[in-house]
């Protein structure tokens, strides 16, 4: 697990072990961002369901403004903060210990990219997306991924919330949603 490109390009990221946490592949990471490359710089990017860190790390390296990081595992956390120091991305990242759906409705400020990872088939990524929905923490044309079991059916969003594309890579599935402006709604 490497980051692709910017300013952390090559770094080896640290991993968690066990199979508890499985890690976005770095062919299915790239697929991401090549997706919403021009949406990345000067962004406010929430990691959800952090694992690793891989996704919002990449994002601070393509130039993304800041990022808040959500696991509820002291280790991931842990390992976060490690894989921000190992890249010199700590100074915009903000790292929190505790349950990802739960932060969301802490959140005081709006989100340009939201990346969702949770473990497959837990129920947590169709609540955390209700929430986000809910809460409307996603800024007008803002993007939320989420990535999947290909299988899995994903909730329908009220508007200003829309499916934008699918995407499909072996057994996974990565999702993105955007937010209409408010010229828009």
């Amino acid at each position: 697990m490497r980051v692709i490109t910017g300013s952390a390009r090559g770094r080896r990221l640290g991993e968690l072990k066990g199979m508890e946490t499985r890690p976005t592949t770095d062919k299915v990471k790239e697929s991401i961002f090549n997706c919403i490359q021009f949406d990345v710089e000067n962004a406010r990017v929430l990691d959800l369901f952090a694992g690793t860190g891989q996704l919002g790390i990449e994002a601070l390296s393509r130039g993304a403004k800041s990022a808040l990081f959500v696991d509820k595992r002291a280790d991931a956390v842990k390992l976060v903060r490690e894989n921000l120091a190992l890249c010199r991305l700590e100074e915009n990242a903000q790292v929190i210990c505790g349950d990802s759906v739960a932060a969301l409705g802490a959140q005081r400020q709006k989100f340009d990219i939201i990346f969702l990872d949770p473990p497959y088939g837990s129920g947590l990524l169709e609540q955390a997306m209700e929430k986000i929905a809910s809460f409307d923490i996603l800024s007008p044309h803002g993007i939320m991924v989420a990535e999947s079991a290909l299988d899995q059916a994903l909730p329908a969003l009220p508007a200003p919330y829309s499916l934008y594309r699918e995407y499909r890579y072996g057994k996974i599935k990565v999702t993105i949603y955007h937010r209409a402006g408010e010229e828009e709604a």
